[in-house]
């Protein structure tokens, strides 16, 4: 495990991370991710304050987790009813 001391830039302030070397280049992304959000959102809606901004992004963010936690949920029910059908069939065949 390597450690790496990085930076990152979000609403004009700067966060210092340390972070494993495999998890440097998705921290950076999702940093621009940010920073590219909140100067949509702050153009958009001529936003002043990056608070509003940020908790716009914020919003955003947990809904499409709550989506996708969501879908997962129903595509495992819907994984386990098909493992249920399979299961159904195959005790019914004698070997």
């Amino acid at each position: 495990m390597n450690e790496l001391s990085i930076n990152i830039h979000i609403a004009g302030r700067v966060y210092p991370l340390t972070v494993d070397s495999n998890e440097e280049t998705n921290l950076r992304t999702a940093g621009k991710l940010i920073q590219d959000k909140l100067l949509q959102y702050s153009t958009q809606f001529n936003l002043r304050d990056q608070q509003d901004a940020l908790a716009m992004f914020a919003i955003e963010v947990a809904n499409e987790n709550l989506a996708l936690k969501r879908q997962l949920e129903e595509g495992s029910k819907e994984t386990d009813k098909e493992l249920d059908k399979i299961n159904q069939l195959l005790k019914h065949i004698q070997l």
